[in-house]
């Protein structure tokens, strides 16, 4: 591991915590952080002693509320990795394959491409005070790969597309009811219910776990060649001044005005 800290790592009897710790950010991520999330998930994966992992973000306001936009104000981008590369849809690919159930504890805001990553996980535990929700367009980002196509999956196209094209927030209790989170607890019990929930698996075969888990993913996996198309439009689209009106819009906190961007678009 790295010497960054912007995110722990910790192994509890079986249960890996993984924790994004950037709460001045909101526990948003910019492209040091996915490497360091990356790593943490391989770490987990290689792991003889983990059987669970659990993903969270430091303090009690967010999950993860996505992309850094500051940073993508300040840069034009998200800030250097290890490689040169914001490694994004990596990361989802990743997060997906570590064949050991996941468990995102949504502890607050859960947006954009935090949003995406408590989607991702296998299983869901919000707190009472989980707000969830997308922000994508509104600041000149998209996810079509599997924040649109799994999401809908799981609460349906029509909730789906009322998620990414309203930008309206959700609370843990419509969350639970939409089928997006599998439980909500008070927030002061949150760890404990990810605890309980992970010894219930430690229990159980590991082996049956991993191709359990693995024959879930197959029947939706066909989205990782829609989501490396959907991404390589992404980064050319991130680059447009149709995009960069959004992140100054966000970053100036005012409305953004798409309107000269409304040309008629091909079929």
């Amino acid at each position: 591991m790295t010497d960054s800290t912007e995110v722990l790592y910790d192994v509890d009897d079986g249960l890996a915590w993984i924790t994004i710790n950037r709460p001045e950010r909101y526990n948003a991520f910019r492209a040091q952080t996915v490497d360091m999330l990356i790593e943490c998930f391989y770490r987990a994966w290689s792991d003889p002693t983990v059987g669970v992992v659990a993903i969270t973000g430091v303090g009690e306001k967010a999950f993860c509320a996505g992309g850094d936009q500051k940073q993508r104000a300040e840069t034009g981008d998200y800030g250097p990795s290890a490689t040169g590369l914001f490694r994004d849809a990596e990361m989802h690919r990743v997060l997906r394959s570590i064949p050991k159930p996941t468990i995102a504890a949504v502890n607050g805001y859960a947006i954009g491409g935090g949003h995406v990553l408590h989607v991702l996980c296998d299983l869901s535990i919000a707190s009472e005070t989980a707000i969830f929700g997308q922000n994508g367009p509104r600041v000149g980002s998209f996810d079509a790969g599997f924040g649109t196509g799994y999401l809908a999956r799981i609460v349906g196209e029509k909730r789906a597309r009322e998620i990414w094209f309203l930008f309206r927030r959700y609370d843990a209790r419509k969350a639970l009811e939409w089928g997006l989170v599998n439980e909500v607890v008070p927030a002061n019990e949150l760890r404990d219910e990810v605890r309980r929930w992970a010894d219930e698996m430690l229990a159980l075969s590991p082996t049956a776990l991993r191709f359990l888990k693995q024959s879930f993913n197959a029947e939706s996996d066909h989205m990782t060649g829609l989501q490396s198309v959907a991404f390589t439009g992404l980064h050319q689209f991130e680059t447009s001044a149709e995009a960069d009106e959004g992140v100054r819009a966000f970053n100036e906190k005012r409305p953004p005005d798409f309107s000269p961007f409304r040309a008629a678009a091909s079929m």
